[in-house]
């Protein structure tokens, strides 16, 4: 919104300085954070006394998660509003590609806001069937595939790009359509699965965005993309105001998640978070990369698969309990350390993830 303050500009102005993505970067970032800051207090209060004993907890869960029992959910309305704010104030809004994002980012909120209010008012934590969740968030990744592919070069419709070789594309043809929509239902119930402590997703989910946000602001400039040899994709360099917005609501979020939460992000937050890293991924064609710098998302999942299926073929399990940061807890672990080992996991991650784009 702000951007079109660029039409009052003569070049050398202060309104000059909203033609800059950097700059608008750090607006949306200062926003989103502030925003968090200011209402995060008081939606806490209206979620306690909406709520009334808060998020049901597992009876079969490690013993000290018991201590959380009143603690309110669905703090992830204050990520997704600081989000959505900031991005509305400071992104070009005649970019297809920021639209994308926050259609999924808010449709995942929103399946995620009903199975976190079935929990809460049923005070169970079954919350919504998983097929309907499923189903409705394929529906979603349908219409995000349609719509990125309608927007991105001819040459890259239906591609699927490798990191590390430069210039190899696949073709998947229409099979991409249901691959992509894989990916970003995929990476919301990751996201969804791994946030089980606190502060587990948000930093993770922070980290992984920061590094997709440089790819792409990289992808959508033919400078950088020429000389990082990578496939260029016109507009996707406004996504670092998303994930600026991001990055300053996860942080104002966080500070009320710290251990000991005073609030928890929900299903409303993490299907939406897990649901936007998908999205960021099929738009700047890094969807492979995107199981690189989410590989700790991807372990989560993967350990919840195995455990499943192990139990079913053999009537043993091959953890202690799933998904994997549940095990640790049984095995001793203290929850922080848990959460800052994790955290460190997935800078690591993130680090190799963004080193494909020069190695090529």
């Amino acid at each position: 919104m702000l951007y079109w303050l660029t039409s009052l500009s003569d070049g050398g102005d202060v309104f000059n300085l909203f033609r800059y993505i950097t700059f608008r970067a750090g607006g949306a970032f200062l926003t989103a954070l502030v925003f968090g800051f200011l209402f995060g207090r008081p939606l806490i209060d209206v979620l306690r006394r909406t709520q009334g004993k808060g998020q049901p907890i597992r009876n079969d869960g490690p013993e000290g998660h018991l201590m959380k029992a009143g603690t309110p959910t669905m703090g992830g309305l204050l990520i997704v509003g600081a989000l959505v704010t900031s991005t509305l104030l400071w992104a070009r809004l005649d970019t297809a590609y920021v639209w994308l994002l926050l259609f999924v980012t808010i449709s995942f909120g929103l399946i995620g806001f009903a199975d976190d209010y079935a929990k809460v008012s049923k005070q169970n934590t079954a919350g919504v069937s998983g097929k309907l969740r499923l189903a409705i968030g394929f529906a979603v990744a349908l219409i995000a595939t349609l719509w990125a592919t309608w927007y991105h070069p001819a040459e890259l419709q239906y591609e699927l790009a490798f990191p590390v070789f430069k210039d190899v594309l696949l073709n998947l043809g229409w099979f991409f359509v249901p691959f992509a929509m894989f990916v970003i239902v995929g990476a919301a119930n990751a996201v969804n699965l791994t946030d089980g402590l606190d502060g587990l997703a948000i930093m993770p989910v922070m980290i992984a965005s920061v590094a997709l946000g440089l790819i792409a602001y990289f992808v959508g400039r033919a400078d950088y993309s020429e000389y990082l040899g990578l496939h260029y994709v016109p507009g996707t360099g406004e996504i670092i105001i998303f994930v600026a917005g991001l990055v300053g609501g996860g942080l104002g979020f966080l500070w009320y998640n710290a251990p000991p939460a005073a609030v928890f992000m929900g299903d409303t937050g993490s299907l939406a978070l897990g649901g936007a890293l998908g999205a960021i991924a099929v738009v700047t064609k890094h969807e492979i990369v995107l199981a690189i710098v989410g590989g700790l998302f991807v372990v989560e999942a993967l350990s919840v698969i195995i455990q499943v299926a192990y139990f079913k073929r053999t009537g043993k399990r091959v953890f202690l309990m799933a998904p994997i940061h549940h095990h640790y807890e049984k095995k001793g672990w203290a929850e922080p350390q848990i959460v800052i080992r994790f955290w460190i996991i997935s800078l690591i991650l993130a680090m190799i993830g963004l080193a494909t784009l020069k190695l090529r």
